[in-house]
């Protein structure tokens, strides 16, 4: 929200009071407290009729302070709170006669105490910092608005906010705020973090996250549930400016030694993402949103699949298993499915898994309706009314209220039914649409509860799948999103469109994403609304299916390949089983990222952070740290590419090229630019038919460019997410020592690009002069090659 007009002059509408001098300082416990008026105070005269602004600051962790920025301190504004891990860190506060600083970790606070600022930095070197008119408090909306309004403090006639602008660097750049399909780097823009349903093409959001992060490795997450609103060098070019209505703010900066060590301390506090099963890396394939299906239909589908030898591992029924005008009470079309658990039961024997679109709205005119009317556990209208119910989506829709304990549990025993008949999982979609001319059974502000509501709805569907499916079976298909929705995984992009355009601002938004605190993310192959053409639809196969979770799902048709051509067939085969023999790398990334928060789909500024080539890269990802993935995005098959510094090698093709430049190459529906970074192991598995199975079997390990004096190393997990095996390598000189340890499996190793070797111990070599590779068969716990 803008409160300026240029650099000289305030909109007319606001009156701002901006914090002038730090008028007292002292310790308090974990930290110091600054109080602020708004005005220099020379004389005791002066410390009459002014207002102040009083900062605690303090310690939530390694490299974290928590900052609470008041002006009335009797102000209660009942939003909900996030559920945060604060943890307790050695604090130092230091308070001299120029300067009050307090550290916590390698972090530190610094306020002027003769010329007012307050300066965040990190091993002594500033991060960021808010001068002289960067922190206030506006009067906004003022009923007497003139170009030079009466200064009244007593008035009551304006909407308070709190104020804070935080300094950007020369080439500072912004990355986060949720899923946002605008440009990825959001200097320039006004970010408004308020959940709305607007599909991919528009600066609104289904997922927003008040935190973002830049390249100058900290971040700053504001922890308000309400609407933060954020001018990213929009307002002030120099500056991002966060706004936040009321009269407290409260934020976190958090400091790292890299962008990835920000995202851990960020993750650490609002909460890492749980690990997926396996399974649900798999290919998923929907029945598509409304069109007209059947247990004939979808048994087509499923029989198609595999007389095509297209292995899927989820199928997904959409909103028509239930009645229309009856969603969502949860009752299955028995005129469509007359046999709801002898059909389940035929598709879990395939090897199956099953989804189920949900959401927590519920038409009138439902049992389901009328039941939870009488129980209370929908909102209810502001003006006492009654039932807040809408004719949107569904007629006299009403809304779940999840802050009743008794409607989660109403709500969770309504879906366990469905988990009985043989569902493992649910699509929970919307969440967005959630008035705020409500009231909740906990009293909860209806302007907080707005984001704060899909945390609570996911949480509520999460928890029933730990519950009845085990902790390591869990996992959603969710839309919209807040803080710490990461915790409740997976997530997809939304209502996108059949084109390249669309194809590439979905990817944007998934980067943002990533860089939100969320580890795992999706999209609709080929497009949700208007199909995808053929060309379109193989590429998006590409795209899809090198993502950490893929799925085949429409709006007004269905998205199996054969109805678009022959070589989508050919496409989407290619490329589901070249993920699931990649499942031992892209599991082990997901297991590295439930511990850490680092996302397993990773911009390329999060991994070469220190090359400025890559700062803007949006149409490129890395999947983990090893494989670098350029999507198509022109009808030409032209790919548009950079590699960063070192030798790279295509991973279908074996070819090798010099890092630190573009490329621009075309490709045929069969490739794309899909690269291994040097000084790689990568692990490919055995089965090309599942995502659920044994990784270590029979792994073949990948050897790509190892380097003198530098150590490589896989990790490879079992299906259940324990590290069972771990191989290591390295060169010196004219050898490459290989060795593994942990479950005794048969591994096979593959080195590209090689010289001839000429010696070998513990196992067994065969040497393809032509492709310079060679395949070894270990017959030890260590195998060493002389070149």
């Amino acid at each position: 929200m803008k409160f300026t007009e240029g650099f000289w002059e305030k909109s007319e509408a606001a009156h701002a009071c901006y914090a002038a001098q730090a008028y007292e300082v002292e310790e308090i416990e974990n930290g110091m407290r600054v109080i602020a008026p708004f005005r220099t105070i020379c004389n005791r005269a002066g410390a009459l009729d002014v207002g102040t602004l009083t900062f605690e600051f303090t310690s939530a962790g390694e490299d974290i302070i928590s900052v609470r920025c008041i002006h009335f301190e009797g102000y209660e504004k009942r939003e909900p709170r996030f559920m945060l891990n604060r943890e307790k860190c050695r604090v130092n506060v230091d308070i001299s006669e120029n300067e009050a600083v307090m550290s916590a970790g390698n972090v530190s606070v610094h306020v002027g105490l003769k010329e007012f600022y307050i300066s965040y930095k990190r091993n002594g070197k500033e991060m960021t910092s808010c001068g002289f008119k960067n922190v206030g408090y506006m009067r906004h909306d003022r009923k007497n608005s003139t170009k030079y309004p009466e200064t009244n403090y007593l008035a009551e006639d304006y909407n308070p906010y709190i104020v804070s602008e935080f300094s950007l660097a020369a080439g500072e750049c912004v990355y986060g705020l949720g899923e946002r399909f605008t440009a990825f780097v959001k200097n320039g823009q006004t970010v408004d973090c308020w959940n709305e349903d607007g599909g991919t093409s528009s600066q609104i959001s289904y997922k927003n996250i008040p935190f973002y992060m830049t390249n100058k490795n900290y971040g700053i997450y504001v922890d308000h549930s309400t609407d933060v609103s954020f001018e990213v060098a929009s307002e002030k070019v120099e500056a991002v400016g966060v706004s936040v209505k009321g009269e407290e703010m409260r934020y976190y900066v958090i400091g790292g030694s890299s962008m990835k060590k920000v995202l851990e301390h960020y993750t650490s506090l609002t909460g890492k993402p749980a690990l997926p099963p396996a399974w649900s890396f798999g290919l998923w394939l929907s029945s598509s949103f409304t069109t007209d299906y059947d247990e004939k239909t979808v048994n087509s589908f499923i029989e198609g699949m595999k007389a095509r030898e297209l292995p899927f591992d989820v199928f997904h029924f959409d909103c028509f298993w239930m009645r229309g005008l009856h969603w969502c009470d949860f009752e299955w079309n028995e005129k469509t499915f007359p046999d709801v658990r002898g059909m389940l039961k035929r598709y879990k024997d395939k090897g199956l898994k099953i989804c189920v679109w949900i959401n927590p709205y519920v038409a009138q005119g439902t049992v389901f309706f009328r039941e939870g009317m009488k129980k209370g556990y929908f909102l209810m209208r502001a003006d006492g009314l009654g039932v807040k119910q809408v004719d949107n989506w569904q007629p006299g829709m009403a809304v779940i209220d999840f802050t009743n304990p008794e409607a989660v549990i109403w709500y969770q025993e309504k879906l366990k039914e469905l988990l009985d008949m043989g569902v493992d999982c649910f699509k929970s979609d919307f969440g967005e649409r959630i008035p705020v001319d409500v009231t909740y059974a906990n009293g909860a502000d209806a302007w907080g509860m707005h984001n704060y509501y899909t945390l609570l709805y996911n949480q509520t569907v999460f928890e029933l799948l730990k519950r009845e499916k085990g902790e390591k079976e869990a996992v959603l298909f969710a839309r919209s999103a807040t803080v710490g929705g990461q915790r409740f995984p997976v997530h997809w992009g939304g209502d996108c469109t059949g084109t390249y355009e669309s194809m590439a601002e979905s990817l944007r938004g998934g980067l943002s994403f990533m860089l939100s605190g969320f580890s795992y993310w999706s999209h609709d192959i080929g497009g949700f609304e208007r199909a995808a053409d053929a060309d379109v639809y193989k590429r998006w196969l590409q795209f899809g299916l090198l993502s950490t979770h893929s799925r085949l799902h429409g709006s007004k048709s269905y998205r199996v390949p054969w109805l678009f051509d022959e070589e989508s067939v050919e496409v989407c085969r290619e490329f589901t089983k070249l993920k699931l023999k990649l499942m031992p790398y892209i599991y082990s990334m997901a297991v590295e990222s439930h511990k850490t928060g680092i996302p397993v789909m990773r911009p390329m500024i999060l991994e070469f952070e220190n090359d400025p080539a890559v700062k803007y890269l949006d149409m490129q990802y890395m999947l983990g740290d090893r494989l670098l993935v350029a999507p198509i995005f022109s009808k030409e098959g032209i790919g548009e590419y950079y590699l960063p510094k070192g030798v790279w090698t295509h991973l279908l093709n074996g070819e090798r090229k010099e890092g630190g430049r573009w490329y621009r190459e075309t490709y045929d529906y069969h490739s794309l630019p899909l690269f291994v970074a040097e000084n790689s192991l990568l692990p490919m598995g055995s089965n090309e038919e599942t995502a659920g199975y044994s990784f270590p079997e029979n792994v073949q390990i990948g050897i790509y460019e190892l380097r003198e004096g530098q150590k490589a190393e896989c990790r490879i997990p079992d299906k259940e997410g324990n590290i069972v095996l771990n191989v290591r390598g390295y060169a010196d000189k004219d050898k490459i020592y290989l060795s593994s340890c942990g479950k005794n499996e048969r591994i096979t190793y593959v080195l590209y690009n090689v010289p001839e070797i000429r010696s070998i111990s513990g196992g067994t070599l065969q040497y393809d002069k032509e492709r310079r590779s060679a395949v070894v068969a270990a017959e030890g716990e260590q195998v060493i090659l002389g070149k």
